[in-house]
């Protein structure tokens, strides 16, 4: 049998993915990846290039993005029966050769194949390339270190309710916000609350083509699917600044 491996792919650059994801996915006898349906995916196009004559492409559709509800019985039954199906069909790909599956930033770090790993352990040999992380390359590029000394660094997600995300907001140092999106207006309204909107910044594709950095307040309407909303940290300092 041959390994399932998953491949972390980095913020978007493809220069900015490890040699090892590379080694792999320019070698790859079979990918796949995860996409929209009727759109060519993210994952995808980092790797435009890359890939070797011949290679099997393997398109895992989801059934459902932003149609229904993400908490509620229906979506989480669609998505279910999604990692089901294509948990079998890896497994079944991977007792004639390795599948590369592509993942976008680091496959540990919210990404979707953290779903099929849980259901391949102990049924096929799995491998995961850690790859740098979406935020990292968001941050890197307001041109500011985010992090100092002991700040603490919270990660929230924007479908929280308005008052959670404040409440983390006023006890966190750094603050990264994600799956931004449509959540915009209530992230915004969480910053205010928590007396950090002024400080808050917001990369759409960082590290993308069409790349755009700006301070969340002059930021006009609503913005993409890949988007972080990003607060940085003052902690301590060498010579005492913070």
């Amino acid at each position: 049998m041959g390994k399932i491996i998953c491949t972390g792919l980095g913020p978007g650059d493809p220069d900015l993915m490890s040699l090892r994801a590379h080694r792999l996915i320019t070698s790859a006898r079979q990918i796949a990846y995860f996409r929209k349906a009727g759109r060519p995916g993210q994952a995808r196009r980092i790797v435009e290039g890359l890939l070797p004559d011949g290679v099997v492409e393997c398109a895992m559709e989801y059934p459902v993005t932003t149609e229904l509800a993400f908490d509620s019985a229906e979506y989480d039954a669609a998505l279910s029966a999604f990692y089901d199906d294509w948990a079998a069909r890896l497994l079944k790909l991977s007792r004639s050769d390795d599948v590369i599956v592509l993942c976008e930033g680091d496959p540990f770090f919210y990404g979707s194949f953290m779903h099929l790993y849980s259901r391949l352990q102990g049924l096929a040999e799995i491998e995961v390339v850690p790859g740098i992380t979406g935020m990292s390359g968001c941050w890197t590029a307001t041109g500011r270190p985010f992090t100092w000394g002991d700040d603490v660094l919270t990660v929230l997600m924007g479908t929280l309710p308005e008052a959670d995300l404040a409440r983390h907001m006023r006890a966190a140092d750094a603050v990264v916000v994600m799956k931004t999106g449509r959540n915009l207006g209530r992230i915004r309204a969480a910053l205010a609350a928590a007396g950090r909107l002024d400080e808050a910044w917001i990369v759409e594709h960082g590290t993308m083509p069409g790349e755009r950095v700006s301070k969340i307040a002059d930021f006009p309407g609503d913005c993409s699917y890949f988007s972080i909303v990003l607060v940085h940290g003052h902690g301590r300092r060498p010579g005492g600044a913070g």
